[in-house]
């Protein structure tokens, strides 16, 4: 008997800061990933105010979807798609954040891809902001920390809604929106750097403008999840969450305690108010502990109750352990790391690999809010060999997708309602913590390197034959 939906939506996922490319073609404008140089695991990637010549800044071209798009949906279609996540990118409608009439030219491309998607039954999943808020809001309201981005970016997504109406039926507001809990966030999330520059490591850790920055983003997305309820009765309307699983490392209670308020803040904190409407008990002595003072306006409670997504997304890709002892070793993760686990392996990132985390996740998730979930971004960044023969064997690839695929699978059987699964990166692209071209995702090879070389050629790598069989049996053969 099928596990999975007959109509279940497997695609994959990508972000226009990172795969599109064509940064200023066309009218568009510059974002802050346009601002970021590339870097390693080693070394951090640079924010500068001003484009510098002679400097790479990796997503500026990226992997050129702006000129491959047709070659790429059409790759994605040999392989099945049902659905395929993509942003869009902000500055190529609104090239400021702050114009009064959207560029036509930026509109008329996204046209072209979502009708070449349609042409071969292809759902959009669109992303409406993907870290890549205008430059420029950030150089005038130090991004997202002013309210007056509500209004910019309603308009920005009204707009989406009335030109697309039709063509695209699944929306989410923000990408990861809790980045904006941890210093990372400052950056790629809320744009909270305005005369900042220097590594995107070292951001300041400035808290207070950070948690205001998200409550307008929480507005925000209410805003327009309550619009397009009213006005668009067919979309449907999502969030997504970057899901940083933890555990206690041992059963000292206090790692369990320490553990439990860290998932509370990071995981279910954004959560709680785009699922429930409302901040969440636990989020008060957060703030008062951490002197944070959300200035929130007449009605903002109202608009958070009435804006509440409709289906659930979220991205995994590792787990961590919670400690309070300062002496445990630590490891690398995806914004965030931890104590390391003795029972888990760990990509060339540092990343620990664990599948099983992600029936657990799903089951916690689909607990605490019983809306129907999709898994939006998972994967194995890693190195990838091109064989003499042109091949590109990457059996490690298809094993972590095989375990975790299995993982939803024994979820679905749990009783989790699971819409979809688009792993991260389905084509190669630029990473966003790093800006490396070496740690690769995709399916679909793209001859890009972190110098920036490379004849943008795409080729099948052994994971693409695999990812269409799993597409064609429905998930039942790995």
């Amino acid at each position: 008997m099928a596990v999975f939906k007959k109509d279940f939506l497997w695609g994959g996922a990508t972000a226009a800061n990172q795969y599109e490319g064509g940064w200023n073609l066309d009218g568009k404008g510059d974002s802050i990933s346009d601002h970021l140089t590339v870097g390693s695991h080693k070394v951090p990637r640079q924010l500068t105010r001003t484009i510098k010549e002679g400097t790479l800044y990796p997503s500026q071209e990226a992997t050129d979807f702006y000129h491959h798009y047709k070659e790429d949906i059409a790759l994605f279609a040999e392989m099945g798609f049902k659905v395929f996540r993509l942003s869009i990118n902000w500055t190529r409608i609104f090239p400021t954040g702050m114009e009064e009439e959207p560029n036509e030219a930026g509109l008329a491309f996204y046209d072209k891809v979502f009708d070449e998607l349609h042409k071969y039954n292809i759902e959009p999943l669109v992303t409406i902001s993907h870290y890549e808020i205008p430059y420029a809001l950030v150089d005038k309201y130090n991004g997202w920390e002013s309210r007056e981005v509500i209004d910019l970016f309603f308009r920005y997504a009204v707009t989406l809604f009335k030109r697309y109406n039709g063509k695209v039926k699944y929306w989410l507001t923000f990408n990861e929106i809790n980045a904006a809990i941890m210093p990372f966030g400052a950056v790629l999330g809320t744009g909270t750097v305005k005369g900042y520059e220097g590594p995107n490591t070292e951001i300041p850790d400035k808290k207070q403008e950070r948690f205001q920055a998200l409550h307008h983003q929480l507005v925000a997305s209410a805003l327009v999840v309550k619009y397009a309820h009213e006005h668009y009765p067919d979309f449907m309307m999502g969030n997504m969450i970057c899901y940083l699983l933890s555990y206690a490392l041992t059963c000292n209670p206090d790692d369990i305690l320490a553990n439990q308020k860290s998932m509370e803040i990071l995981n279910y904190y954004c959560g709680d108010v785009q699922v429930r409407g409302e901040y969440p008990y636990f989020a008060k002595r957060y703030w008062e502990e951490n002197d944070i003072h959300i200035e929130m306006k007449h009605g903002d409670d109202e608009i958070l109750r009435e804006g509440t997504i409709d289906f659930y997304t979220f991205s995994y890709y590792m787990t961590n352990c919670t400690s309070t002892d300062p002496n445990q070793k630590q490891t690398a993760g995806n914004i965030i790391g931890g104590a390391k686990n003795p029972y888990l392996k760990a990509s060339d990132w540092g990343w620990q690999v664990d599948p099983q985390g992600l029936r657990i996740g799903l089951n916690e998730l689909y607990a605490r809010y019983g809306l129907p979930m999709m898994v939006v971004e998972n994967g194995l960044g890693a190195y990838d060999k091109i064989e003499k023969d042109g091949s590109i064997n990457d059996d490690y690839r298809i094993d972590y997708l095989k375990d975790h695929i299995a993982a939803m699978r024994e979820a679905v059987k749990d009783g989790v309602d699971l819409l979809g699964y688009t792993p991260w990166g389905c084509i190669d692209l630029v990473s966003a913590s790093t800006g490396e071209m070496a740690k690769r995702y995709g399916f679909i090879y793209v001859d890009k390197y972190d110098d920036g070389t490379g004849d943008l050629s795409r080729r099948r790598k052994k994971s693409f034959e695999w990812y269409k069989n799993v597409i064609a049996s429905n998930g039942e053969e790995l």
